[in-house]
This record gives structure tokens, C-alpha cells and sequence, in this order.
């Protein structure tokens, strides 16, 4: 083949490729509400509608998961790293987890496969 002919084929692909890359990584719908999971347990099923604020203490800890605007977030914690707090406020994407409290937030809905939870 020629080098022009060569050349519109590598484009075309990197076209399609590019256009792939970019509709994978626009943002899905912000999830309904979150469950809230202690030890393996649900304990809470709150809407993100609703602004609520749940306090949660079990023998490894306290958290204080605060709904506001549509978000969810730890507002605060008893672990000793606070990467729970640091995540922030959410609407959608991967689990907010507190390891040491055994914590987890988990959206629901429908939510689309992004790059955190593959």
C-alpha cells in the first residue's frame, strides 16, 4: 500500500479510539442513595435527596455520614487516618470505605462502569 493510504488508516483508528476513550469517560447519573454497611451488615438505606445526618458507632469506632445537596460524605471519624473524611462529598462512583471502622458507603442505582470499579 501506499504511505498516504497507511496514513488515513492510522488516523481513522485513532479517531475511533479517541471518540471510544472520551464517551467511556464522560460521568454517568449521580446514584439514588447509599447504603450504609458496618461489619457486613446494612444498617441504613438513605436517599440523596434527603439531607440526613447518621451517626454510627460500633466496637471498632464512630462515624458521622452526612447526606447534603444530593452528596454524601464522613464528616467525621474515630479511625486514625481519616481517609474516609478526605474522600468528601459523593454522588456516584467507587465505595467510600473506613478500613479500621469497617465501614462502607455503597451508591445505588443505576450506576455506569468507570474507571475505579472497572
Amino acid at each position: 500500500m501506499r504511505t498516504r493510504t497507511w496514513i488515513l488508516v492510522i488516523a481513522s483508528v485513532l479517531a475511533v479510539c479517541i471518540g471510544l476513550s472520551l464517551w467511556l469517560l464522560m460521568p454517568g447519573p449521580p446514584a439514588d442513595g447509599v447504603k450504609v454497611i458496618s461489619e457486613g451488615k446494612l444498617l441504613y438505606t438513605l436517599p440523596l435527596n434527603t439531607d440526613t445526618q447518621v451517626t454510627v458507632t460500633t466496637a471498632m469506632g464512630t462515624n458521622v455520614i452526612t447526606v447534603k445537596d444530593g452528596k454524601v460524605a464522613v464528616t467525621e471519624a474515630s479511625c486514625p487516618d481519616h481517609y474516609c473524611m478526605a474522600r468528601g462529598y459523593c454522588d456516584r462512583g467507587a465505595q467510600i470505605v473506613c478500613l479500621p471502622n469497617r465501614l462502607v458507603l455503597e451508591f445505588t442505582g443505576t450506576q455506569p462502569v468507570d474507571g475505579v470499579s472497572g
